[in-house]
């Protein structure tokens, strides 16, 4: 085994450790059945983007499966869907590492990725609503209000929060460690002359 594969799986690991602590311990949390949030909840399956396209599913896998094992069903099928847009998010990313040459760019692309993300989660929370797994008060106030606005345009509020969290910590450790989409990134951003 490499150097460079050791390091992707100590970052895998971390990371998912990271995004399985998050939701315990986070203090800010906003749940509004079914939808639910939680500050920050989103930022190490995006550093992982940040490293590899196999790196981001593995950590999108190994999060839901800590989802899995300690909260309700809804939400642990809600985290296995992220694999969906990481995976997305990272091929583009690799594809196009200068996306996070500039805060703007990487706006865009987020916003982009963040409909993925919440259309993924619009659509687990859909089966379970249509199935009839859902709380009472769900069905009493509606499809639209429920699923539709707190999860699907929440969740995309969400991810673009955590997507700007995400790049802020990148850009600032890509100093000290190489996340292979920031290093790339710098190949296309001209050389500035160094002030006096």
């Amino acid at each position: 085994m490499t150097t460079f594969s050791v390091r992707k799986l100590t970052f895998s690991a971390i990371l998912i450790a990271i995004g399985i602590l998050i939701p315990l311990i986070m203090p800010i949390k906003i749940i509004i059945g079914p939808a639910s949030f939680t500050l920050a909840s989103h930022v190490p399956i995006f550093l992982a983007m940040f490293l590899s396209p196999g790196v981001a599913v593995l950590v999108a896998l190994g999060t839901a499966l800590g989802f899995f094992l300690s909260f309700p069903a809804i939400i642990a099928f809600r985290a296995l869907s992220h694999v969906l847009f990481v995976a997305i998010g990272a091929l583009i990313l690799q594809k196009k590492p200068q996306i996070v040459g500039s805060f703007r760019r990487f706006q865009v692309f987020n916003i982009g990725i963040g409909l993925i993300h919440a259309l993924a989660e619009l659509a687990v929370v859909s089966i379970f609503f249509f199935q009839g797994n859902m709380a009472e008060t769900t069905y009493t106030q509606g499809y639209f209000y429920t699923v539709f606005l707190l999860v699907g345009v929440g969740g995309w509020i969400h991810s673009i929060i955590d997507g700007s969290i995400a790049y802020y910590i990148g850009e600032r450790l890509s100093h000290l460690f190489e996340f292979p989409v920031f290093v790339a990134a710098k190949k296309y951003v001209p050389n500035r002359p160094k002030a006096h």
